[in-house]
């Protein structure tokens, strides 16, 4: 039902299915795209609705396929350094979750000169290695408040959850939007 927004998971299990079913309807709409969805850019300046930064930033389907790819790169980096005892935060040195609107424009500069295709290639990789990290933990591990110290009062699902199913919510509705204003 690609109508209906699922509900946020509440276990392993969930966690999987709503990353992998959100994962096929995001493939499955950039294989659908026409002719204008792919050439036409992403232009909402005019939408006085659209207020995030991120309606300005994403001028086409590379720079949200980048976007999801770099945050995928965040949590990967954020687990093991994790595991490896290191203290890093989530979020690149010189960020704060104030601030993490520059960091995605950094993630969007330093992108501009690689292709759709290969910005897609990126995302499937990122996208098999985030869910090949996610199945490292168990139940508890990924759901249970404080198991993880250095998750603060949140669980590491949480960060799985915002990294797949619901940045790929995001997408999707980014791409929903452009394909009803190209028509």
């Amino acid at each position: 039902m690609e109508g209906l927004k699922m509900a946020r998971p509440k276990n392993k299990q969930e966690l999987i299915e709503a990353a992998n079913t959100n994962y096929e309807k995001l493939l499955s709409m950039i294989e659908r795209r026409t002719e204008a969805e792919k050439s036409a850019p992403y232009d909402f300046l005019d939408d006085e609705k659209k207020k995030e930064a991120h309606w300005r930033r994403d001028r086409n389907l590379r720079d949200v396929l980048i976007h999801l790819n770099e945050w995928h790169l965040l949590l990967l980096e954020w687990v093991k350094n994790r595991e490896n005892g290191s203290n890093k935060p989530f979020l690149l040195e010189g960020y704060n979750w104030k601030t993490y609107g520059d960091m995605n424009m950094v993630f969007f500069r330093r992108c501009q000169n690689i292709s759709e295709e290969e910005a897609l290639e990126r995302f499937k990789d990122s996208h098999k290695r985030v869910m090949e990290a996610l199945d490292t933990f168990s139940q508890e591990e990924l759901f249970t408040r404080t198991y993880y110290p250095w998750v603060g009062g949140s669980c590491i699902g949480n960060y799985f959850i915002s990294n797949t199913s619901s940045h790929y919510d995001w997408a999707m509705k980014k791409m929903k939007a452009h394909k009803k204003r190209v028509g």
